[in-house]
C-alpha cells in the first residue's frame, strides 16, 4: 500500500462477510452481518419520492447545501429534540448520509495529529474516518455487564486533553447499543469548554432506545449547546437507507467550514430523495413511526437473548445489533464467524479494527431478519460451537 493515510485503515469486515453471503445464494442463510432492515420506510416518504422523480428541479446538483425544505425539516427535527432553535440557512447543511456528515465534520475540526475521543468498542467506519481526516483515535473503554454496556462519565471527560480536537459520541452506539446520558454531558461540558474541543454527536439512532426514555441530546445541555455538532441521517430511524440523505446542525461559524468541506468532498446529496426525507421528518406521526419500528427491533433482540441466554451475549440498550464475546468461548471472532457461517448458516461480522476491545467480539444485526426466521438460532449455534 503506497499511500500512508491508508496504512491504519483495514476496512470494516462487513463487506467481506456480506460478499460471501451474497455468493452463497442460500435462502437458509441468516443475514445478520449488515445494518440493513426489512422494516419498511414511512409510506409518505416513498410516495413523495415517487412523485419527485418527475420533477426537473430534483434532478440537479443545486442547491449544493441541500433543498431548503429538507434543511428546514432537519433543523426543526433536531431543534425539537434538543430544545433549541436552528437557522436552516446558516446552521444546517444536508449531506449524502450520516457518515458523509461525520467525515465532513472531522475534516472541519481536526488538525492532523490531533486526538478524537470515542468509546470502545465502536463502529470501524467511525475510527477509519478519524484516521482518514488525519486524527488520532483515543479510546475510552466501555464495560460489558449483565445489564448492557456502560462507560464511566469521568473517565470519558479525563480523556480530553490539550491535544483533543473533538469527542465523537453516538447514542445508541454502533455496534454496542451503549446509550450516553445527562451524566456524560455533565462531565464533558467543562472539559470541552476548557480545551475548546468540539462534541461531534452522531444521532443516527438516537430514538432507537429500548427503555422508552426521552433522548438526552447534548445540545440541550447549557454547557454544550455551542460546542455540539449534530450529524443525523434518514438511514436508520426512518429506514431510508438507499436515499443517502443526512444533515449536519452546528453553530454558524463551524457550519460554514463544514459546508466548505462538503463542496470539496461529495458536493451534494441525492436530489430526488430529499423531499421524501423531509416529508418523513415532518409527518405528524413521525415519533410514533420510529417507536413502532423500534418495538419490532426490540422484540427481535429480546428473542435472540432468550434463545441464547447461556452464551456470552451483551444486551444492547438500543440500536440494531448485539455482540457475542467469542473470547469467552475460547475463539477469536474470525474463527467464530467462520464456524457460524459454515455450520450454522449464519452470517455475522467479526469486529477486528472496531476499537481495541473489538478484537474479541462478533456482531449480530437483528434488524433484518423476522422472528420466524430466527426461531432456530439455538440449534444453529449448537451446530457451530
Amino acid at each position: 500500500m503506497s499511500v500512508s493515510r491508508l496504512r491504519e485503515i483495514p476496512g470494516i469486515g462487513v463487506d467481506i462477510i456480506g460478499d460471501a453471503a451474497d455468493a452463497a445464494a442460500d435462502p437458509e442463510l441468516l443475514r445478520l452481518e449488515n445494518l440493513d432492515t426489512d422494516v419498511r420506510p414511512p409510506r409518505r416518504a416513498v410516495e413523495v419520492t415517487r412523485n419527485t422523480l418527475d420533477q426537473d428541479s430534483a434532478n440537479s446538483y443545486l442547491p449544493f447545501q441541500g433543498h431548503r425544505g429538507l434543511r428546514a425539516a432537519a433543523a426543526a427535527h433536531v431543534g425539537r429534540i434538543a430544545g433549541r432553535s436552528y437557522d436552516p440557512d446558516t446552521e444546517c447543511v444536508s449531506v449524502a448520509g450520516g457518515l458523509n456528515g461525520v467525515l465532513n465534520a472531522l475534516l472541519a475540526t481536526v488538525e492532523p495529529g490531533a486526538e478524537v475521543v470515542l468509546c470502545d468498542p465502536i463502529y470501524a467506519g467511525l475510527v477509519n474516518r478519524i484516521r482518514l481526516a488525519g486524527g488520532v483515535p483515543r479510546f475510552v473503554a466501555a464495560t460489558a455487564g449483565p445489564h448492557g454496556w456502560r462507560v464511566d462519565p469521568q473517565r470519558l471527560a479525563e480523556a480530553i486533553g490539550p491535544r483533543t480536537a473533538a469527542v465523537l459520541a453516538m447514542g445508541p452506539a454502533m455496534p454496542t447499543g451503549l446509550v450516553l446520558g445527562t451524566e456524560h454531558w455533565d462531565a464533558l461540558a467543562p472539559a470541552l469548554e476548557r480545551t475548546g474541543a468540539w462534541l461531534l454527536y452522531d444521532a443516527a439512532m438516537e430514538r432507537i432506545r429500548f427503555d422508552g426514555m426521552p433522548v438526552p441530546h447534548p445540545a440541550a445541555h447549557p454547557g454544550l449547546a455551542e460546542r455540539t455538532i449534530t450529524i443525523g441521517s434518514a438511514s436508520k430511524e426512518l429506514r431510508l437507507i438507499g436515499w443517502r440523505v443526512g444533515w449536519v446542525l452546528a453553530p454558524r461559524e463551524i457550519l460554514a467550514d463544514i459546508r466548505l468541506v462538503g463542496m470539496a468532498n461529495v458536493v451534494c446529496q441525492v436530489g430526488i430523495a430529499q423531499a421524501g426525507v423531509a416529508a418523513a421528518l415532518e409527518a405528524p406521526d413521525a415519533d410514533q413511526d420510529v417507536a413502532r419500528a423500534t418495538e419490532i427491533w426490540r422484540g427481535r433482540c429480546a428473542h435472540i437473548l432468550d434463545q441464547l441466554g447461556d452464551y456470552p451475549l451483551v444486551a444492547p440498550d438500543g440500536g440494531w445489533s448485539l455482540l457475542l464475546d467469542t473470547a469467552e468461548l475460547g475463539l477469536d471472532p474470525e474463527t467464530a464467524s467462520a464456524r457460524l457461517f459454515e455450520r450454522g448458516r449464519i452470517a455475522a461480522t467479526p469486529m477486528r479494527g472496531w476499537g481495541p476491545s473489538g478484537d474479541r467480539y462478533l456482531r449480530f444485526v437483528f434488524a433484518n431478519e423476522p422472528l420466524d426466521r430466527i426461531g432456530d438460532l439455538r440449534s444453529r449455534f449448537a451446530a457451530a460451537f
